[in-house]
């Protein structure tokens, strides 16, 4: 597989992949390489030149080559490969690699199995498809950060570029259903992935709130438009997350904090009189959840099969027992394998990991063509 993209959303997808078994070689610039090897600090230093942790987080897998993709030299080289490839990802803007005859047209017409799997911010048509892609962009653009953040207060984004995560992930099971369809036609295909579809698409039940209800969602902070209580309450000591999804679950909550009788009240009963009534009811919570601190409530509502969490920062997280437990820090067996997180998926007790750490960039691309 060749991976002709930069920054986060190829680069994740081709990272799974390669943590699936892919053997995924990625084409980057001579001398800079992928954008995201200088977005740091903090950086990972194994003793030779240094490289951002953000490209760590996003490259696991793969192999490096330099490759000029803008001389005679390089396009030859890139067809080359491309011409035994089973996959090639790549995130230029929409007729930028026509330019150089490495468009998927060009490729195909040399690799009629090649799937060829371009990844832009606004798609290949459209009125937008000229605009460049960024996930802080599309967060706007798309809605996202349109019901992110406090009521009255500035939209906010996502503390992670999820756009760009979820279109690297969309794109990985595009890819394999192409895959697997290749297997039956024996012919590759051509798949746009678009940040701004993605996003479009992960606004889920907010879109559908939209499309059904004819009511515009707005930013609530941390409450949910549908659901009450699924919120963040504060504590004696600090703040937790109350996410109950049903009925039984409210009773419970109820019957926990010594006050029972208010699930029995029609006013709270049910979630769709929940709804109705939230600016009666959240106070009211908010007077129980004050009485103890988080972690007895956590205790407390997790024996009363409530959910109920606390609301850790990362440090933590990464320190969790049950990150131990699941085995999703990788921890380095030598000096030039960096800290990772592990991929999420596990497959009959054992995490697809890549063997690979993340690659130094090769400037002889004499060792991959020909």
């Amino acid at each position: 597989m060749l991976d002709l993209s930069r920054v986060l959303a190829g680069p994740w997808a081709g990272q799974l992949l390669a943590d699936y078994g892919a053997e995924v070689l990625k084409v980057e610039r001579p001398g800079l390489g992928d954008d995201t090897r200088s977005w740091g600090p903090p950086w990972w230093d194994d003793g030779a030149e240094r490289v951002a942790a953000y490209f760590i987080c996003a490259n696991r897998g793969k192999r490096s080559v330099a490759i000029d993709i803008a001389s005679a030299e390089g396009i030859q080289q890139v067809r080359e490969l491309a011409r035994e490839a089973d996959v090639l990802i790549e995130n230029y803007k929409v007729g930028q690699l026509a330019k150089y005859g490495l468009d998927a047209t060009s490729l195909q017409a040399i690799n009629p199995r090649l799937i060829y799997c371009s990844i832009t911010g606004y798609g290949q048509n459209g009125p937008l498809a000229h605009k460049a892609g960024y996930d802080f962009a599309i967060q706007a653009e798309a809605g996202l950060m349109s019901i992110t953040g406090n009521q009255g207060e500035e939209p906010q984004k996502v503390g992670v570029a999820v756009t760009d995560l979820m279109t690297g992930v969309y794109a990985t099971t595009a890819i394999l259903a192409a895959l697997h369809e290749r297997e039956r036609t024996g012919r590759g295909r051509h798949i746009d992935a678009a940040l701004f579809d993605v996003q479009v698409a992960m606004l889920a039940n907010q879109g559908a709130n939209q499309l059904i209800g004819h009511q515009t969602p707005t930013r609530m902070g941390n409450a949910h438009p549908n659901i009450v209580p699924y919120q963040v309450f504060p504590t004696r000591d600090g703040h937790m997350v109350l996410a109950v999804g049903n009925d039984g679950q409210f009773a419970r909550l109820c019957e926990a904090a010594g006050q029972p009788a208010v699930s029995r009240d029609t006013r709270f009963s049910t979630n769709p009189a929940r709804v109705e009534h939230r600016a009666t009811l959240v106070p009211l919570i908010t007077g129980w959840t004050l009485q103890r601190d988080t972690a007895d409530w956590v205790q407390l509502l997790d024996r009363a099969g409530v959910p109920c969490s606390p609301i850790l920062d990362i440090a933590q997280v990464m320190a969790h027992p049950h990150v131990a437990a699941r085995g999703l820090r990788l921890t380095p067996g030598s000096d030039s394998v960096p800290p990772m997180i592990a991929n999420p998926m596990v497959f009959d007790g054992q995490r697809p990991t890549a063997d690979l750490p993340p690659p130094a960039l090769d400037a002889d691309p004499a060792r991959w063509v020909g």
